[in-house]
């Protein structure tokens, strides 16, 4: 009877992985927008100037650092959708996204 105690101790004791708290889910799928963002001006250098590459790697440079606290605010989706939006104006990357790929 212990041996079969023990297993099911075993069983039921908290050793499967922890659920990330939303916040942190929330920050690595944003945290891959804006990488796609950053992508999707390296790759199009070329029709930009210095000077706005320069500026746009800032405001990526910014929003990337400052994600994980602006994630745990209560209105973080309005928050951070709207500096993707921003950054969409410049990048068109949702006009080169595939719609079958979009989370």
């Amino acid at each position: 009877m212990a041996l079969a105690r023990n297993r099911v101790s075993r069983f039921l004791s908290d050793s499967r992985p922890q659920a990330e708290p939303t916040f942190f889910s929330l920050t690595n799928f944003y945290r891959e927008e804006f990488v796609k963002c950053q992508r999707c001006i390296d790759a199009h250098r070329e029709y930009y100037s210095e000077r706005t590459i320069a500026e746009v790697e800032n405001a990526l440079t910014k929003v990337l650092g400052q994600l994980d606290h602006l994630c745990a605010k209560e209105d973080a989706d309005k928050i951070v959708s709207r500096l993707l939006q921003q950054f969409d104006t410049l990048t068109r990357l949702s006009v080169w996204s595939d719609p079958r790929q979009i989370h």
